[in-house]
Order: C-alpha cells, then sequence, then structure tokens
C-alpha cells in the first residue's frame, strides 16, 4: 500500500504547462524540489512527466509527495482524542484544559501532539504532526491540524493573511460597560519572565475584538474574536484594560472559583485546503465555565 500523501486533478487548460497547472495547489519550490528527488512523482494519465510537460484537456495530474518522516522524539501515546472533524486533509479536534499543545522537557508525553500522533500510528498515516492553530495548556477548545506538510504550508499561508477565524469565550473580572471593544495594543515578552507577555511599545502588533454577551456577579461573560495570534494574547490584552480572565493566576485574575483560565475556543472557520470551501465548525462550552457563567 503506497502511503505517499497525493493531489488529484483533472486538467481544465489544454496546451498548459505541468508546472502552471500545479502551481493553483499552491506547491512550494521546497516542495516540488522534495517531489522530484526524494521519492515522489508528478504523474499525467499514470505516466511520470516532467514540469514542462504540456496537458491537453481532461488529463488527469497526481502530484505525489515523498513519504514524510515523523517528528524526532516525539512519542505517540494511545488515549481518548475528542474528534471534531477528520478528512485526508484535516484533523481538528476538542482539547481539554490541562493539556499541552506540544510536548516539553519535562512532559514528554502528555500532550495534544502525544495523543494525535498515537491516533495516525493507529490509521497506519505515514505523516508527523502538523498543528496549525495552538492552545496554551489550561485553555480548552477547538484545535486545528493538518495531516500532511503541503496541507500545513497551505494552512499556513491562510494564517498570514487573516484567512483562519476563530472566536473565543471567556469570563472577564469585574462588570465590562462597553458592549463592544477592539483593543490594539502591541504584546512582547516580559523583561524579568520566560513565559510571561505584557502590552509594551517594542511589541508585535496585536488586534482582539471583544463583545459583551452577559454581565453577573461582578463578572463579564464575553466574546472574543483575534484577528492576530500572540501568545497569550487574550489574557494580556484583557489584564491590560483591567478585567483579567477568572483563574488566570499568571495575569491576575482570581482562581478560587475555577481551577483554570476561563477561557474556551468555540468557533473556527477556515477554507478548506483541497475543496476551496470555506467550513466552520463549534465547541460546546465546558462544564467548569458554563457553571462560572450560570
Amino acid at each position: 500500500m503506497d502511503k505517499r500523501f497525493q493531489l488529484q486533478f483533472i486538467n481544465k487548460v489544454d496546451q498548459e504547462l505541468l508546472r502552471d497547472a500545479i502551481a493553483h495547489w499552491g506547491i512550494s519550490k521546497r516542495a516540488l524540489t522534495a517531489i522530484k528527488f526524494d521519492g515522489g512523482a508528478l504523474l499525467v494519465n499514470g505516466e511520470e512527466r516532467n514540469v514542462r510537460h504540456r496537458l491537453a484537456e481532461g488529463d488527469v495530474v497526481s502530484i505525489i509527495f515523498p513519504v514524510e518522516e515523523a517528528s524526532e522524539g516525539l512519542i505517540p501515546v494511545q488515549g481518548e482524542l475528542a474528534v471534531v472533524y477528520e478528512d485526508e486533509a484535516v484533523l481538528l479536534v476538542d482539547k481539554p484544559a490541562f493539556m499541552s499543545s506540544i510536548p516539553s522537557r519535562e512532559h514528554p508525553n502528555n500532550s495534544l501532539a502525544n495523543l494525535v500522533y498515537g491516533y495516525f500510528e493507529q490509521q497506519q498515516l505515514a505523516s508527523t504532526v502538523h498543528i496549525v492553530t495552538r492552545l496554551d495548556r489550561d485553555t480548552s477548545g477547538l484545535m486545528l491540524i493538518a495531516k500532511h506538510r503541503h496541507i500545513h504550508h497551505l494552512m499556513s499561508e491562510q494564517q498570514k493573511k487573516g484567512q483562519i477565524h476563530r472566536e473565543y469565550e471567556a469570563v472577564a473580572e469585574g462588570i465590562i460597560e462597553q458592549a463592544q471593544q477592539s483593543i490594539i495594543a502591541p504584546i512582547g515578552r516580559k523583561d524579568t519572565s520566560i513565559i510571561e507577555r505584557e502590552v509594551r511599545p517594542d511589541g508585535q502588533f496585536a488586534h482582539t475584538d471583544v463583545t459583551v454577551l452577559t454581565r453577573k456577579n461582578n463578572m463579564t461573560h464575553i466574546r472574543l474574536k483575534l484577528h492576530t495570534g500572540r501568545t497569550h494574547q487574550i489574557r494580556v490584552h484583557m489584564a491590560y484594560i483591567g478585567h483579567p480572565l477568572v483563574g488566570d493566576e499568571l495575569y491576575g485574575g482570581n482562581h478560587t472559583l475555577i481551577d483554570r483560565q476561563a477561557l474556551h475556543c468555540r468557533y473556527i472557520e477556515f477554507e478548506h485546503p483541497l475543496t476551496k470551501e470555506r467550513v466552520h465548525f463549534e465547541s460546546k462550552l465546558p462544564e467548569k465555565i458554563s457553571t462560572l457563567i450560570n
């Protein structure tokens, strides 16, 4: 069984060069070099051709990528994985709180990446783990993973263009009077910490939209939309306006009501890398956050 990832399409433009036809799939120069020299292939009607080959209308073109090597040092772990959506290109999962996205030196086998790699092994999928959207350890919700390096490349291009939309729900301390607001404030690493971030003039541009949903018991239930993806962006921006997230001890939140920051990635929308259709998915709020709100 050929475990190599492949794309296939029917050519619609008579006398188009093969290299121009495959460019529509966003094949990078690096990927094309790997296809040519590392065990991939370009096939036209089942026969191998080079990029200068002229296509006829109706030709079946197959782009076969080399076998992908797994990440060195990533330990596969069998366990429960909350799969929201899956096809040959992407995997969307619902990450619980208290689980890191990627392994660390202290926790080499307790991350979501370990579970996904174990899941890929079960499927006999020759791929490593390509995380497209990452969440903090104590943040729950939707995480998007690409099943191949080329798909990850396409999704990363979407991210750079702001075409992957994520919305979060959270509970902030205090009553936020303004129904809607945009927080535009640069974020950088705090000088006294390797973990903590802060708003600072020399930081990276960061933009968060905040919408109030409900106000109760000196707390505000909010929806947040990210326009950029800086580390700890929501947590830093909410602390910056004087309303840290409930449970976010690192940024001044009260952790007596909940043992994690009350933050959940509820919604994601993106262009599917193969079908080119806009797709969207939602995730239910965890019980602890729902209880806090109600």
